[in-house]
């Protein structure tokens, strides 16, 4: 029994034994079918997955391609628009750009040919208009400034720049107050409101009178009635303001000139009225001053006439060629005629010649002539010391004969110098008058040399005396033309 259970027992284990051999090789065999099965189906997937890749790749490679082309059709033309916006900004509108087709790009790109064709017409436009108004400006006869709103220069002509005596670039971008020197009694919103109108004065380096500008401002308005700036226009009105200065001194002059001989007149007439006609005495010497009040008027009102003439252009001279040396040789015969006779406050002069040998002929008008010499004679005569010496001398250049007269007198104040052949002008009027002098003898003697073409002029120190000098056109001639 026991070797049956035993041989049960055995069979049973190897029959189980079997089945787990059996069992374990079954399971091995579908383990390896299995395992070869996912080998395959990996491999499938691997085929799957690098055809997926292969292709989208691809497909990503097209897509870029495409995407470049896109992008390049699209940027192409922009990048053509910004090329010419760029040269646009510099001036150059010659650049257009290529229009291809009918896509709103093309449309940006024709609508842009377009705006550089307007642009370029209107910068035409305006620089023609830039041109004419700088044309004007330049060849305008009063100066113009103009500023923004303020107050700055940004734009000048030359005509004021003269005007000025300034450079441009020590007017742009200042002030205009300060430009004209008025920012103490004007501000900027007071010209705004009032636009008033000033004079102000220019001082010359060359002129000791400085130069009158009268200035007038006027608003620059936009459209919208906004103000932008200020013009500024200058007139020049130097030569005006001094003629009229002129006229009132000269008004002022003459009825000083003929108030003090008629107030003294009055005075010896009303003391002859009360009885002095009656004195044998005193009679005769009241008549004698009014009589010589009377001549002195009398000169002066000739020499008045005489002044307006020449202004008025009415005097013309009547020229004719003469021997210079001879003609002035005349006139000092009869100053040394004068000068022995002791008729001159008993004094005794001298009267010196330097002439040149050669003979000058010269055409001038000899009564006018005589008339200049004449007065610069009695001057030296008059102021000078007795006993004293009177140079006369001629001398010849290249186109002028020169004639100078030295007196040892008393001499003229540098001060005065430039102002002796002003009208009434006197260097000591209580003397002058005294003498009878009426003060217009050297400005008729300036307009008689004038109108000679020629020039007057004086040289002097104080203590030493005076030269005065009279140059005139000259043209030598030979001796064989006159023949």
């Amino acid at each position: 029994m026991k070797n049956k259970i035993r041989f049960w027992q055995s069979m049973n284990f190897r029959i189980a034994a079997t089945f787990v051999v059996l069992l374990l090789f079954s399971v091995g065999a579908i383990g390896l079918y299995f395992i070869s099965a996912l080998n395959q189906f990996n491999i499938e997937i691997k085929n799957i997955t690098t055809f997926f890749l292969t292709f989208i790749i691809l497909f990503g490679v097209v897509a870029l391609l495409v995407a470049l082309l896109i992008a390049r059709s699209i940027t192409k033309p922009l990048e053509e628009i910004r090329k010419a916006a760029l040269q646009i900004s510099k001036g150059d509108y010659s650049n257009k750009i290529q229009v291809h087709g009918n896509d709103e790009i093309s449309q940006l790109a024709g609508t842009f040919n377009e705006l550089s064709d307007r642009i370029e017409s209107t910068q035409e436009s305006m620089e023609s208009e830039r041109n004419r108004l700088n044309s004007v400006l330049a060849h305008m006869t009063d100066g113009v400034i103009a500023t923004d709103r303020r107050g700055k220069v940004i734009t000048i002509n030359e005509m004021a720049l003269s005007q000025l005596n300034l450079e441009s670039d020590q007017v742009l971008g200042s002030s205009i107050l300060d430009i004209l020197k008025i920012s103490s009694t004007f501000s900027l919103r007071r010209i705004l409101e009032e636009n008033p109108t000033i004079l102000v004065e220019v001082e010359n380096e060359l002129d000791e009178e400085p130069s009158v500008l009268h200035v007038e401002f006027s608003m620059i308005r936009r459209e919208s009635g906004f103000i932008s700036g200020l013009v500024a226009v200058f007139h020049d009105v130097t030569e005006s303001s001094k003629t009229e200065r002129e006229r009132q001194q000269f008004v002022s002059s003459v009825s000083h000139e003929l108030r003090t001989p008629l107030t003294s007149m009055r005075s010896y007439l009303e003391a002859l009225i009360d009885g002095a006609w009656q004195d044998p005495e005193i009679a005769p010497n009241f008549l004698g001053v009014t009589l010589k009040e009377t001549e002195r008027m009398i000169r002066m009102i000739n020499d008045l006439l005489s002044l307006s003439r020449m202004d008025s252009g009415v005097v013309a001279l009547q020229k004719e060629f003469v021997n210079y040396n001879n003609f002035l040789n005349f006139i000092l015969d009869r100053f040394d005629m004068i000068a022995k006779e002791k008729n001159l406050d008993g004094k005794r002069f001298v009267i010196k010649r330097q002439f040149t040998k050669k003979d000058l002929w010269v055409e001038l008008d000899t009564d006018k002539l005589t008339q200049v010499i004449d007065n610069i004679m009695n001057n030296a005569m008059k102021y000078s010391p007795d006993g004293g010496q009177i140079t006369v001398r001629l001398m010849d250049t290249h186109s002028n004969v020169i004639l100078s007269i030295t007196d040892q007198g008393l001499g003229i104040p540098r001060k005065d110098l430039a102002k002796i052949f002003e009208r009434f002008y006197r260097v000591d009027k209580a003397r002058a008058r005294a003498q009878g002098g009426t003060g217009l003898g050297l400005s008729i003697a300036k307009d008689i040399v004038k109108a000679h073409g020629g020039q007057i002029w004086a040289e002097s120190q104080e203590g030493r005396g005076s030269t005065f000098l009279i140059a005139l056109p000259y043209e030598p001639y030979e001796d064989e033309e006159w023949e």
